[in-house]
């Protein structure tokens, strides 16, 4: 890396830096006076909230990653443009393509840690602050735990165990529960297809009930629809549960394969799983971006207006990619298309955009 590298090199970080630390405060501060009435309520306490919203940070840095990347490349070639360093760079035969080579490595290498983030280090503070904001601030009792990709619950009427808990549609499928008299015997069993909270009640959808009584043949009773008297609600199991962000990519693919293996639908899942590849991947898209409007500040009105445009983008990109990814979860988009339908159209108005500049 040469001297030029270098430059270049250190004026994007030290934008991105600044950039990040500013998003991240922002963001905490938002977060904070949202959830400032929850707190309250439940009398928590100052060592709490800091833990809680310490354990938030790795998860935020992530999201708030790619449009960092593309303000930072936008500041700093536009400052590069602006101080005609650019055109200098030009005169000695190095084209913008040469310059920006620094700052895409650079990328790349964010995206890599972003990757490696999200696989081992997001799955446990989210966990954690998780935790911290269920058990130790709302005072929930956890009284089940994910284990062996299955989700075991001791309920009130007796343990409960789910193949798959969908906590965004409080939906359960594989349902299979153990009712025990006051001897711990095996009283009665119900096993169900899947579980739907309607109405404040649970709705079981091809029901098996298996009624053991001693010294006789256990009773066999179909459902094709019934509804179940469980005290628990769909807000108990969200404590022991563990939603796909809570995930890294590889526990995730084998939770997937193992809820396929019992013929259960996991679009939501490969949704998911497949996000977790396209959102860190947009980051190189992001610099390159940036660096295409960088250089049209001056034609385009300054600094301010370029600006705006680039973060204008950066919100664009959440939107189409949060919609496509809600699409894919219900089932209208195949889920690989849903995660990576946003990464595609940015990618080809990226490649676009910086052909089109005068090197």
């Amino acid at each position: 890396m040469n001297l030029l590298d270098r430059y270049c090199a250190r004026e994007f970080l030290k934008y991105f830096t600044i950039i990040i630390a500013s998003l991240l405060l922002l963001y905490l501060i938002v977060d904070f006076f949202e959830k400032i009435r929850m707190f309250l309520s439940n009398q928590a306490t100052a060592c709490q909230i800091t833990s809680f919203f310490f354990f938030s940070i790795p998860m935020i840095i992530w999201q708030i990653m790619p449009t960092g990347i593309l303000v930072a490349s936008l500041v700093a070639f536009g400052s590069l443009s602006r101080n005609n360093e650019i055109m200098a760079m030009k005169a000695c035969g190095v084209s913008l393509y040469r310059t920006s080579l620094p700052v895409i490595f650079l990328t790349a290498l964010l995206c890599l840690l972003a990757l490696l983030t999200s696989e081992f280090v997001i799955p446990h503070t989210n966990e954690r602050a998780k935790n911290i904001k269920l058990v130790e601030i709302q005072k929930r009792e956890t009284q089940g735990a994910f284990k062996q990709n299955q989700l075991w619950y001791r309920g009130k009427e007796g343990i409960y165990n789910f193949k798959a808990f969908d906590s965004r549609t409080g939906s359960l499928k594989g349902i299979t529960i153990y009712y025990l008299d006051k001897k711990l015997n095996l009283a009665k069993r119900v096993d169900a297809e899947r579980g739907e909270w309607k109405d404040g009640r649970w709705i079981f959808y091809n029901t098996i009930t298996t009624t053991f009584s001693p010294g006789k043949f256990p009773k066999l009773a179909a459902s094709p629809a019934k509804a179940v008297d469980l005290p628990e609600t769909p807000d108990n199991f969200k404590t022991v549960q563990k939603d796909a962000e809570n995930m890294g990519y590889l526990e995730l693919r084998r939770y997937i394969k193992e809820i396929q293996s019992d013929g259960y639908d996991a679009a939501s899942y490969l949704t998911d799983l497949h996000g977790k590849l396209a959102f860190p991947l947009v980051n190189i898209i992001m610099a390159i971006i940036g660096i295409s409007f960088a250089m049209h500040w001056e034609k385009k009105g300054g600094k301010t207006r370029g600006l705006a445009a680039g973060i204008i983008i950066g919100l664009s990109y959440w939107l189409v990619f949060a919609l496509a990814v809600s699409l894919g979860r219900a089932g209208t988009l195949p889920p690989f298309l849903a995660a990576w339908t946003a990464d595609i159209l940015f990618c080809l108005a990226a490649g676009v955009m910086f052909l089109r500049i005068r090197t």
